[in-house]
């Protein structure tokens, strides 16, 4: 499982996952409590696959580098890597206590540590 500790230190964090887009699988986790990291993964594989399918129907070149979904009260916030967009950090964090900006600070962080190999 990779190591996603460094994401301990976003503030408001519910919790948080990196996911093959492939399988919607879980590689690892962080945090997440009584919240579904796994369901919401699988979920999210979904976002990304629609998303590429409209880029691809509008002749939209190059790839997506993370998706925002504002709730009332969470962000839920889609990261793929640079190294592997078949791969992407998925983050959940509380709307009142978070903060969106460093939250994306920490993530590129995150993701530029990130060893993937078996």
């Amino acid at each position: 499982m990779a190591d996603l500790s460094g994401l301990k230190g976003i503030d408001g964090l519910v919790g948080a996952c990196l996911v093959d887009s492939d399988s919607g699988l879980v590689l690892g986790k962080e945090g997440g409590g009584e919240f579904d990291l796994d369901t919401a993964a699988a979920g999210n594989t979904e976002v990304i696959r629609a998303k590429r399918k409209t880029m691809n129907a509008l002749g939209i070149d190059g790839g997506i580098e993370d998706i925002l979904i504002t709730l009332d009260d969470q962000y839920h916030l889609i990261r793929l890597l640079k190294s592997n967009d078949a791969i992407f950090l998925y983050v959940v964090l509380d709307k009142n206590k978070g903060n969106l900006g460093m939250a994306r600070m920490v993530l590129k962080k995150v993701e530029s540590t990130l060893d993937l190999s078996i």
